[in-house]
């Protein structure tokens, strides 16, 4: 079962607890340490885009820069960079935004949001946190002839029975490696939902960690690592967490999850089980300072997140001390 992973101290008294599960592999693939459980699949959320992005390189997707493919992987803000990119990724491939198929949304930035709402726009599938691998999953059909939407006789894009989705979850299986419930659900997003145990989910990050150069993990690990405001945004958790910690690869996935792997190969992967967002990134921060990365007060804040009273700060959101 789950164990207390993470407390929520108010005025010295302990508020609120979370429980979770996470999982440490040595670059060798071996357990250094389980809290929880590891072998128990998960809905990863948006920790799979990094895989998912690996099966759009596979099938044709021809990213022309960087920038591009990070967006392909990114859980974005909705900010005004983050837009201009996946409009730029349609317009290459002949697709406009009424082709995505993602909810319309607002940006999950605030500033973005208000600016949009004070505005009077309407919701866009653009703004949707998605969209950039939507586009992605577009330029990889149009590479193929693969219809993108459903016909009569013909899945869309967005299909399970669809070759890319085929493509995608084979891929993530191939990274993940011996996972025996596939049985898939849908994300947020409307698209196929691949469910991993955590220690899967650590071994595929450790896999496109230490990928050789010129393979698509590779391109796909060095993109994130690269443009990490663009696989997230302004104040996230990978933007907040990639530039304090050289070289580490990591991706947040809804609902509590994260995942990531330092340059050698040593991987985490970890589930809040309340879903409680504010839990990842103290616990996150903990484990890599756990795994003997160079401690700072930078680090040290991104450890201890504050819980505020009355405007100021009272209290602190963080891993519960002796608990890794």
């Amino acid at each position: 079962m789950s164990v207390e992973l993470v407390e929520v101290v108010r005025s010295g008294f302990r508020e609120c607890v979370h429980r979770g599960s996470l999982v440490v592999l040595d670059p060798d693939g071996e357990v250094r340490l389980a809290l929880g459980e590891i072998h128990t699949p998960i809905y990863p959320r948006s920790s799979n885009k990094p895989l998912q992005a690996v099966a759009l390189l596979r099938q044709g997707f021809v990213p022309r820069s960087t920038e591009e493919l990070a967006i392909a992987t990114a859980s974005h803000e909705g900010e005004a960079g983050h837009v201009r990119l996946v409009e730029a990724l349609l317009a290459a491939h002949g697709f406009t935004e009424d082709d995505l198929q993602c909810p319309p949304d607002l940006p999950g930035s605030e500033p973005a949001r208000a600016t949009i709402v004070v505005a009077g726009h309407p919701r866009r599938t653009v703004y949707m946190n998605c969209s950039g691998k939507h586009a992605a999953m577009l330029a990889a059909c149009a590479a193929n002839g693969w219809p993108v939407r459903a016909g009569s006789d013909e899945p869309g894009y967005l299909d399970s029975a669809h070759p890319l989705q085929q493509a995608v979850t084979e891929t993530i299986l191939e990274l993940a490696g011996d996972v025996e419930d596939t049985d898939l659900g849908i994300d947020g997003c409307g698209l196929p939902i691949v469910p991993l145990p955590l220690f899967n989910l650590a071994r595929a990050y450790s896999r496109l960690a230490t990928a050789g150069a010129g393979t698509p993990e590779r391109a796909v690990a060095d993109a994130i690592r690269s443009h990490p405001h663009l696989v997230s945004g302004t104040g996230k958790d990978d933007a907040r967490l990639m530039p304090a910690v050289p070289g580490l690869l990591c991706k947040a996935g809804a609902d509590g999850v994260h995942a990531g792997a330092l340059p050698d190969g040593t991987a985490f992967a970890l589930k809040i089980d309340d879903g409680h967002e504010r839990a990842r990134l103290p616990l996150t921060a903990a484990l890599l300072h756990h795994l003997g990365v160079t401690w700072s007060e930078e680090h040290a804040e991104l450890a201890s997140q504050p819980v505020l009273g009355g405007g100021i700060r009272v209290g602190t959101v963080r891993a519960i001390p002796g608990v890794l």
